[in-house]
């Protein structure tokens, strides 16, 4: 497993790369693994659609099958469980493939955690892999995940790869949120959308990683996560239905009450070393301020959908900037809360 795969990886989960199953997108296998036997497949997948719901996985996947058939007129028209005990597969989930890179956010030495983009001199690596590997008639596949953490300058690099790719290469480029990248290296590749877990597939999904969650509590849970796998281990391993629980209150309370809940919900959200429930709370509330805008809008309030659409904006970067210069989280919660109380 690589250093970024350990860095990002939730409590509970097992590492894409590691994942011999995948649950709800059994349309998106066959179509790639037909695509590819037809010798018609892109050289390029753009696999989008929201976090925690098997995009990586998919990719890794259809990776172990390729290389497994490197003729692809020999491949079969499905893609079926990798052999965990299968020489490729072992590489691959050790980061050690001659055939595969996984290019993703690096992690910074001096702080021991992940830099927030993936930088240029992680996509040079793909021009050394490439280097290293023109002599073998093997695939060579490229997993960038996610493509929207690519800075401009990565972006730019890989735009250059994709424009000319070289003989026998692949790319599986994953995006959360595909209108956010570069049109030109959309324009490259092809899409492939994925659709959040029916409800039957996020329970085999969590069964699968053996993920126990409390009877009482499984309805809001599988609500919650909205058919994503990651959401729905930070709601139950994270203390995120704590934190929804927390914020509906805060936004109920009044007075000095209120004031009391928000510092309360601070402290929880914003401890140091519990960046995923942090990171969980910002996309919740984010979320919060969106609904009530569609709702708005729907209703025909459009000036208070208007109103939500800008304080949706305000806050988002209002914690960009204070992740960017590492500014104390626990104001940051204070100030976006007091906001939210105040406008909803």
């Amino acid at each position: 497993m690589s250093a970024e795969t350990e860095t990002t990886l939730l409590d509970g989960a097992i590492s894409p790369a590691e994942n011999t199953r995948l649950f709800g997108h059994t349309e998106a296998e066959d179509f790639l693994a037909q695509s590819y036997r037809s010798g018609k497949g892109h050289h390029a997948v753009l696999i989008e659609g929201p976090e925690g719901i098997g995009k990586a996985t998919l990719a890794f996947r259809f990776a172990n099958h390729v290389l497994k058939y490197p003729i692809a007129t020999e491949a079969p028209e499905t893609i079926s469980d990798p052999d965990p005990q299968a020489p490729a597969f072992r590489q691959i989930a050790a980061g050690a493939s001659h055939n595969l890179l996984h290019l993703a956010r690096p992690v910074d030495a001096k702080s021991g955690k992940l830099k927030t983009a993936i930088t240029v001199d992680e996509v040079r690596r793909a021009g050394k892999f490439f280097g290293q590997t023109s002599g073998t008639e093997s695939w060579r596949i490229v997993v960038i995940d996610t493509a929207d953490e690519l800075n401009r300058s990565a972006a730019n690099a890989i735009l250059k790869i994709l424009e000319e790719p070289p003989k026998r290469s692949m790319f599986m480029v994953l995006s959360h949120a595909p209108g956010k990248l570069l049109p030109t290296i959309r324009s490259r590749c092809m899409p492939l959308v994925l659709r959040p877990l029916a409800e039957d597939d996020l329970k085999q999904a969590l069964g699968h990683l053996g993920l126990s969650i409390a009877p009482q509590l499984e309805r809001k849970a599988l609500d919650a996560a909205g058919g994503s796998v990651a959401q729905a281990i930070k709601l139950v391993n994270y203390g995120g239905l704590e934190i929804i629980e927390a914020f509906d209150s805060v936004l109920a309370a009044r007075g000095p009450q209120q004031r009391k809940a928000i510092h309360k919900l601070a402290d929880a959200v914003a401890a140091k070393g519990n960046d995923t429930l942090y990171g969980f709370f910002i996309d919740h509330a984010t979320q919060h301020i969106s609904s009530h805008a569609r709702q708005a809008a729907v209703a025909g309030d459009i000036n208070r959908a208007f109103q939500l659409s800008e304080l949706h904006s305000s806050l988002t970067e209002r914690v960009n900037t204070a992740d960017a210069y590492n500014l104390e989280r626990k104001q940051t919660v204070i100030s976006l809360i007091g906001d939210l109380a105040e406008k909803l």
